[in-house]
């Protein structure tokens, strides 16, 4: 063998081992990613164990079913509740109630309108001499 062909399966071998230390770095960013979250979701679920009694929480996961969005605001402030000492002691189902009820109050401000274009529904007066 010359010594351009050694050359050049000297880089193919660089370029191939560069790729798979490339790949493996990748999933263990990956795999770390995974568990920082697996875990981050674990003391979540321990604090609002803490805070709400088995009513509440059940409560909070229909909520979390139907609502996703509301679900996590509703924890997210339960949470900031009770890393700021406001918690005295477990939640139950009432008094999940009323901070879902306040929820409501702050976001649901404007009342919902309905407005119908008879334009665009092709509703004419015309049309009923035929």
């Amino acid at each position: 063998m010359a010594d351009s062909d050694l050359e050049e399966l000297r880089k193919q071998r660089l370029a191939q081992l560069q790729s798979q230390y490339k790949q493996g770095d990748n999933a263990n960013n990956q795999q770390a990613a995974v568990e920082k979250q697996q875990q981050m979701q674990d003391m979540r679920n321990s604090i609002l164990s803490q805070c709400l009694d088995q009513a509440a929480r059940a409560r909070l996961n229909t909520l979390s079913l139907g609502k996703p969005e509301k679900g996590k605001m509703v924890e997210n402030m339960i949470i900031a509740m009770a890393q700021r000492g406001q918690i005295p002691g477990k939640l139950g189902e009432p008094e999940l109630i009323n901070i879902l009820e306040s929820i409501n109050k702050q976001t649901n401000k404007s009342t919902p309108t309905v407005k119908f274009d008879r334009r665009r529904a092709a509703l004419d007066s015309d049309d009923d001499d035929l």
